[in-house]
């Protein structure tokens, strides 16, 4: 009888496992585009880090499924649009949404 408990335990919680996938979370990304967007993530900050035009610390990245959003601000239209020229050339970026405010 526990023998029967336990199996059928087992293929309960495998069940859940195959239901559910890789999903991080349901219906959103899988572990793999959640690591590619945080990688993406990481790249477009850390151009931003090294360009002295654009202020690293003001503007938020954000990226879901090779989107990038920008948001914050920044001191003039130079350093917006150059922001997003970044972000554009940062490999495995597919898009660009700029929503950052100048100031």
């Amino acid at each position: 009888m526990k023998i029967a408990h336990a199996v059928l335990a087992v293929a309960a919680a495998f069940s859940v496992v195959q239901l559910t996938g890789c999903a991080v979370a349901r219906d959103q990304q899988t572990v793999g585009s959640f690591v590619d967007d945080a990688t993406i993530t990481t790249r477009v900050k850390a151009s931003f880090a090294k360009d002295p035009t654009v202020s690293a610390l003001a503007i938020k990245v954000e990226s879901l499924n090779g989107t990038v959003q920008l948001s914050g601000f920044a001191k003039t239209s130079v350093e917006r649009s150059h922001a997003e020229t970044l972000a554009r050339s940062t490999p495995g970026v597919k898009s660009v949404r700029n929503d950052i405010i100048v100031q």
